[in-house]
């Protein structure tokens, strides 16, 4: 028996299709009117119109199933976090419309337009062995090797190679411009963020294992709880550590291992104690900070 409209049989199924739908429906409209799907979404998310879950299936449905981008994907050679050249040349490209979808090490999936500024900057750091799928759509003619080529150029960017300029990639009539994505207030407030330098705190445990984990999870919930304005940057040789789980498994950081910690916000202070408090969690004595209920938060600042 066909079970294809199985899950649409209850009210909140159908509702949550329906709205996907004609999310997919005002996307398609919007692409149709030169829009970059990547800015659609983006400023989409940033206003919870579209879920993580949806990322993906619109980018199929528009881009690649209705409109026919060419795409090609390929696994990223080195970590990246200078995005300056891809910004300034891929803005030239006014014949074309490029979106690039990337899976960082958490699963997480980005949707990029690299002639925004902003999403560079939301993305931080392209890291070396994710998969990276690059989609072009020519908007002055059909002609799909201008596409090709254009793949190739943005992926030797991406790999730190110089590209020439192909004077087919720009239409002379539009102008060139490295767009500014539609800042909510959020966003308007996060571009005013100061930010601290990194600093270094010493794993003095053994290992640092998932007792280390979650203490460290307890201190920075505490701190952002204290100061819901900042946001706490973690890195690890070099690599910036969006999700704690993902990296400190058990055996990864050993005694002796450096953790970068870095402070972004307006108004920033109790830095000196998260460092303290981090390199305690760092240490044989993280169970100090696991002494509380459930969904409690520990007062430490």
């Amino acid at each position: 028996m066909e079970t294809t409209y199985y899950t649409l049989g209850s009210k909140s199924n159908f509702n949550k299709a329906l709205r996907h739908f004609t999310k997919v429906t005002d996307v398609v409209d919007e692409i149709e009117s030169k829009r970059n799907i990547a800015d659609l979404i983006n400023d989409s998310r940033n206003d919870e119109e579209v879920h993580e879950d949806q990322k993906l299936p619109i980018v199929a449905a528009v881009i690649r199933d209705k409109f026919k981008y060419q795409y090609s994907s390929f696994t990223i050679p080195n970590t990246i976090n200078d995005f300056q050249k891809i910004l300034d040349e891929s803005s030239k490209w006014t014949a074309l419309d490029i979106v690039l979808v990337y899976f960082d090490p958490n699963g997480k999936v980005s949707l990029i337009n690299p002639k925004n500024s902003l999403h560079w900057e939301r993305a931080r750091e392209l890291h070396k062995d994710q998969l990276l799928v690059v989609y072009v759509k020519n908007l002055k003619t059909q002609d799909k090797k201008i596409e090709t080529e254009a793949i190739s150029a943005i992926t030797e960017m991406i790999s730190g190679k110089d590209v020439f300029i192909n004077k087919d990639f720009i239409d002379s009539t539009v102008m060139p411009q490295k767009r500014v994505e539609k800042k909510s207030h959020a966003a308007a407030q996060a571009n005013k963020k100061n930010l601290t330098p990194k600093y270094s705190v010493q794993v003095s445990n053994e290992l640092f294992h998932n007792g280390n984990v979650e203490a460290w999870k307890k201190i920075i919930e505490s701190f952002l709880t204290k100061y819901p304005d900042v946001d706490v940057h973690v890195y690890f040789k070099n690599e910036v550590i969006n999700d704690i789980n993902s990296l400190f498994k058990w055996g990864k950081v050993k005694h002796g291992d450096h953790i970068m910690i870095q402070i972004s916000g307006e108004n920033i202070r109790g830095v000196s104690k998260l460092q303290k408090y981090l390199y305690e969690g760092a240490s044989p004595r993280f169970e100090q900070f696991l002494k509380i209920g459930v969904g409690q938060v520990l007062n430490l600042f």
